[in-house]
Parts: structure tokens; C-alpha cells; sequence
């Protein structure tokens, strides 16, 4: 009589052909999603150590640069964004205990979250050009050392840029996820999806908790000081 394992190991939801076991499958989803945070944390290290080389020899425009940040629409936003890696947690522990509609009642909630953000950084960017803050042949800035704030509002365009690209990259995730948890995709024997989409919305969180403090506390800190 031949083993039936293998058959029934390819009728478990979620189980990939060339996958022999769920728990190998996780393993290495989970092994390629850290490596892939790796190479993100890379990225913007680059231009974390590059902001804080400029910011050594130019901390005087780099404080005036940080005067001209909202520092409000900023604090707002590192809430919402903090709110939304609650509602992504809840989530996952949702996918987790196989309740499903409070999995995708709190995956919505974490897209609007999401949407949130990005509608008051849009805000945030149209001050910016208004005020010709934008690097480039517009730029103005009636202060000492015009080249130097320029320099400073290139990181932060750069810096804010590619997260917020990053944050539409997570909303277009999560919205594919509540598609499928919506049909049912996911449960307590098969949620590594919900997982993965997780550790990135949390790390897309935690790089702007970095950008929080380099842009806007600069002189807010020193104003306090």
C-alpha cells in the first residue's frame, strides 16, 4: 500500500507544488521576506548616511531647512502611521484565529490609515512647491547658504519619496490580501501571506520613525533647547 502523506500534502490550502510540507513553504517565504527587508534597509541606509554626513557639515542649513517642515502635519502623520501598525497587527492575529471578518475589517481600517497619510503628505508636498522648495532651477530660498538648504530639501524629497512609494506599495499589498481573505484564502492552518504583508507594512512604519525625528525635530529640538 503506497503513503498517502504526499497526496494529502497537496491538497492543504496554500501549499505550492514545488513546496513538500506547509512548514517548509513558511520557512522559506518568511526567509525570503527578511531578505528582502534587508536589501530595503540597505536602500535607505545609503541615504540615512548620507543625510547624517551632510548634516555633520551643514548643520546650520540643515537647521534651517528643518524650520521650514510642518511639524505638526508630521507628528500627525508618525501617529497615523503607528495607529496602522496596531490595526496590521490585529490583522495578522485575526488571520491567526481564523476570524476572518475581523481580518478584513482591520486590514481596511489599515489602508485608510495608509491613505491618510499619504493625503496629508500631499499636503505636506504641495506647501513645498508652493513655497519653491523643490530642488532645481525653481528653488528659492532668501536666507545664507541657499546651496546648502537645497541640498537638505534633496534628502528630504528623496528620503519622503521613496517611503511614500513605499507606503502605496504596501497599500496595493494589503488591498490584495483583504481580496483574498475576503474569499476565504486565509486561516489559522494558512496565514504566512498575512504575515509577510505584515513585517513589511511594520517595517515601512519603522523607516519613518526615522524620518520623523532627521526632518522635523531638528529645530524643534533646538527651539526647545
Amino acid at each position: 500500500m503506497s503513503d498517502s502523506s504526499p497526496t494529502l500534502a497537496a491538497h492543504q490550502p496554500g501549499l505550492q507544488h514545488h513546496f513538500a510540507t506547509m512548514e517548509q513553504q513558511t520557512d522559506a517565504s518568511v526567509m525570503g521576506m527578511w531578505v528582502f527587508l534587508v536589501t530595503e534597509i540597505m536602500f535607505f541606509g545609503g541615504m540615512f548616511v548620507g543625510y547624517m554626513i551632510y548634516r555633520y557639515m551643514y548643520y546650520g542649513p540643515w537647521l534651517e531647512g528643518s524650520q521650514h517642515m510642518d511639524f505638526w502635519w508630521g507628528t500627525i502623520n508618525t501617529a497615523v502611521l503607528l495607529c496602522s501598525s496596531l490595526t496590521m497587527a490585529l490583522g495578522v492575529r485575526a488571520s491567526q484565529l481564523g476570524q476572518r471578518r475581523m481580518l478584513v475589517t482591520f486590514l481596511l481600517i489599515t489602508i485608510l490609515f495608509g491613505l491618510g497619510f499619504l493625503g496629508i503628505k500631499s499636503i505636506e508636498y504641495h506647501g513645498h512647491w508652493v513655497d519653491g522648495q523643490f530642488p532645481g532651477a525653481n528653488f528659492r530660498f532668501s536666507g545664507p547658504n541657499p546651496a546648502q538648504v537645497e541640498l537638505f530639501f534633496s534628502f528630504y524629497w528623496a528620503m519622503t519619496g521613496f517611503h511614500a512609494l513605499h507606503v502605496l506599495i504596501g497599500i496595493g499589498l494589503v488591498t490584495y490580501v483583504v481580496y483574498r481573505s475576503w474569499k476565504g484564502a486565509y486561516g489559522p492552518d494558512y496565514h504566512n501571506p498575512v504575515e509577510n504583508v505584515g513585517l513589511y507594512w511594520h517595517f515601512v512604519d519603522i523607516v519613518w520613525i526615522y524620518l520623523y525625528p532627521l526632518l522635523y525635530l531638528i529645530s524643534h529640538k533646538h527651539l526647545s533647547g
